[in-house]
């Protein structure tokens, strides 16, 4: 059993809830499955963005003139490759003026080590808000080495969308990166010895994908 105490945001929207049973079913085939990670990708951006800075401006309806409001924050997605794609569409269609960096990590599916292969960040990210979209979160490897990338380019407001996270792979992150928020729908039991997530998902790109 795992006790710690880290900035979480548990989103428990029934929507979100019913999204991610579905994603749990192994009968779901990948065509829903993109579906289903699309509308859940949309949920826990929706929620891990409710306090970005606005600024007032002044808008001409067909009637008159009327004060409204803008976003104001300099946004970055930074999806992990290659499931990270998957949520990826979801965010841009909330946040179409956000730039793009990409993190490829591989696996090693015999040490669960995650290894670079390819990053690609835009620069100047000091000040801007960096939200990192990594479907499972199960040893924190791929979350762990993705945010230090991102401090490294000056990144401080970094936020993570997980579809699934384990009590392991949070303790990892937040032993190392304090100030990371992570936005998910679930925190499941733990990894078995393969340090696959259990009840989790299975493998997240090959069902998203279509490669299993």
């Amino acid at each position: 059993m795992y006790s710690f105490c880290v900035p979480v945001q548990l989103v428990s929207h029934p929507i979100a809830l019913d999204t991610l049973a579905r994603l749990r079913d192994r009968t779901t085939d990948p065509a829903t499955y993109r579906q289903l990670t699309h509308r859940l990708a949309t949920i826990l951006a929706v929620e891990a963005t409710r306090d970005l800075p606005i600024r007032r401006l002044q808008v001409e309806t067909p009637l008159e003139t009327t004060d409204g409001d803008a976003l104001s924050a300099d946004i970055v997605l930074v999806p992990v490759l290659r499931a990270g794609l998957g949520m990826a569409d979801a965010v841009l269609e909330l946040l179409p003026q956000a730039r793009v960096g990409h993190v490829g990590l591989r696996r090693d599916e015999d040490t669960a080590i995650a290894s670079l292969y390819f990053n690609r960040l835009p620069d100047r990210l000091a000040g801007s808000v960096v939200i990192i979209v990594d479907p499972m979160l199960a040893t924190g490897g791929s979350a762990v080495a993705t945010v230090s990338l991102v401090e490294q380019a000056g990144a401080t407001d970094i936020r993570l969308l997980s579809i699934v996270a384990a009590p392991e792979g949070l303790e990892s992150l937040f032993r190392k990166h304090h100030a990371v928020r992570v936005y998910t729908p679930a925190i499941d039991r733990g990894l078995n010895d393969r340090k696959y997530i259990l009840p989790g998902l299975g493998d997240f790109g090959d069902r998203l994908y279509g490669t299993i």
